[in-house]
């Protein structure tokens, strides 16, 4: 029956347990699962939450873009198009601020957000 399986996962070791068998994967290179502190929650975070934001930007500026396009010579909605546009403008601002600023931190307190590094601090794992 354990023949039958299509996947084979490199490194993958497939153990007898209480339960019936237990399949364990080997953590892959480079992703983090283990958190040990509020840092390593956020060096993780971080990466996730600029590509959130740069998806949600363009969202918000495309349905501005569209709300303008169809007032039809109604000028209130034009002009909730333009503030959107304006807002989206003034996110991708905030947003590129925000990134860099994180850049320029990480680089000063070697804080390893986007190149991780080992220190004496952080655990290896095993």
């Amino acid at each position: 029956m354990l023949n039958q399986f299509a996947l084979k996962i490199p490194g993958a070791q497939l153990t007898p347990g209480a339960t019936g068998y237990q399949i364990e994967i080997p953590n892959p290179t480079g992703f983090r699962t283990e958190f040990t502190d509020l840092s390593s929650i956020i060096t993780q975070a971080i990466p996730i939450l600029f590509s959130v934001a740069g998806i949600l930007l363009l969202l918000y500026l495309l349905l501005g873009g569209f709300n303008y396009l169809t007032a039809m010579g109604d000028p209130k909605k034009a002009a909730a198009g333009r503030q959107k546009i304006t807002y989206a403008i003034l996110g991708f601002i905030i947003i590129f601020v925000s990134f860099w600023l994180v850049q320029i931190i990480d680089y000063i307190f070697k804080l390893g957000v986007y190149n991780p590094v080992a220190s004496p601090l952080t655990p290896t794992p095993t």
